[in-house]
């Protein structure tokens, strides 16, 4: 055992005069937990046993609280004007959210305009770089998502009183969020002679 590492049951006194027990076999007959000396599959072993323990008394706690993995947005260009963004209906579905709304967000967010077509694909007008539409979507899930008390993504957008509140499934908090506001879109187009 290294001098760095502490064993429960050795006195303050055989420390400080540095009689540490440094024989290994002497160890091994001490009763006690040793402290530092650990490895890593031994620390996996108690957490495992803590959350083992923790799911038989209590198993409200034990939620499995997984992270949600999300394939980023695969973007394509239709003509020279249009931008697609194809798996928008599955970042919907995994987000748990009515696309109407994460389009009216990113619509706002690019300011432009756009629509969902046949093939449940967002169709924007604009030429906008795959790069934008990652981060407008992790805007979108810290602002619509994520419940800022548990930071679980288990969470609902409500209406009440003319307000959006959004509640968290597993920690039962709610917090009130903002509607989303189209901003100025100009129309620019070709005049009538």
């Amino acid at each position: 055992m290294a001098a760095s590492e502490v064993q429960l049951g050795t006195s303050i006194a055989d420390m400080r005069d540095g009689r540490d027990i440094l024989d290994h076999q002497a160890v091994e007959e001490k009763e006690g937990i040793v402290i530092g000396g650990g490895t890593d599959s031994d620390y996996q072993e108690l957490l495992d046993r803590v959350f083992n323990i923790i799911a038989g008394n209590n198993p409200d706690l034990a939620v499995n609280r997984g992270k949600v993995v999300m394939c980023p947005p695969k973007i394509l260009r239709e003509g020279t004007r249009k931008t697609v963004f194809v798996n928008f209906m599955e970042s919907c579905k995994t987000l748990r959210r009515d696309p109407n709304h994460v389009m009216d967000f990113f619509l706002s967010e690019m300011a432009t305009t756009g629509s969902i077509d046949g093939q449940n694909r967002l169709v924007i007008k604009g030429r906008f770089a795959p790069k934008s539409f990652e981060s407008i979507l992790r805007r979108y899930i810290n602002a619509y998502v994520i419940c800022n008390g548990c930071k679980g993504h288990d969470t609902t957008i409500t209406k009440e009183n003319r307000l959006f509140f959004l509640r968290c499934e597993q920690c039962g908090s709610s917090r009130s969020v903002d509607r989303i506001k189209a901003g100025f879109v100009a129309h620019v187009g070709r005049r009538n002679a």
